[in-house]
């Protein structure tokens, strides 16, 4: 009988790990990218990723691509690093990703000096920035056609 019990109770153990790593699949469907002390300023940063938030993958590589700004260049990399995340690790298909969400924060401020005149000096800062990226997979939506029962003719 004890044997039977110990049966019973790994099976409503093993239950709940089903149950646990059903849950993590379903928050799982999305690839996360996170540069930390990127050498820009969040205000620059955000300028540029602003315009990418919400597009298709392929359009928000092509913007970056034929972006001017120098910044530029490193969040293509980071973009394409989250696409491949996404597919290898999440197996998520590469062509319905989008760009969820992209955020910016404040990082470290380097603070130097500048002689001036008159034996003084002038603060510079140097801001730093964080960057993260989230990629989710688009679902389409069908439409269900709602007919109605009283505009039917019978015959």
């Amino acid at each position: 009988m004890i044997e039977k019990n110990k049966d019973k109770s790994l099976n409503k153990k093993d239950k709940e790990a089903v149950v646990a790593n059903e849950t993590i699949k379903k928050e799982d469907n999305f690839s996360k990218v996170y540069l930390k002390s990127i050498r820009v300023s969040p205000k620059k940063l955000n300028i540029i990723i602003s315009p990418i938030r919400g597009l298709n993958v392929e359009k928000a590589l092509n913007y970056l691509s034929f972006s001017q700004k120098r910044i530029s260049i490193q969040i293509k990399k980071a973009l394409q690093s989250a696409i491949a995340n996404a597919e290898n690790n999440h197996q998520l298909d590469v062509d319905k990703l989008y760009v969820h969400e992209a955020s910016v924060g404040k990082g470290l401020v380097m603070k130097r000096f500048k002689p001036r005149a008159k034996g003084r000096g002038v603060r510079i800062l140097k801001p730093f920035s964080n960057l993260t990226i989230k990629l989710k997979e688009q679902i389409k939506k069908d439409k269900i056609k709602k007919t109605d029962n009283k505009n039917e003719v019978k015959k």
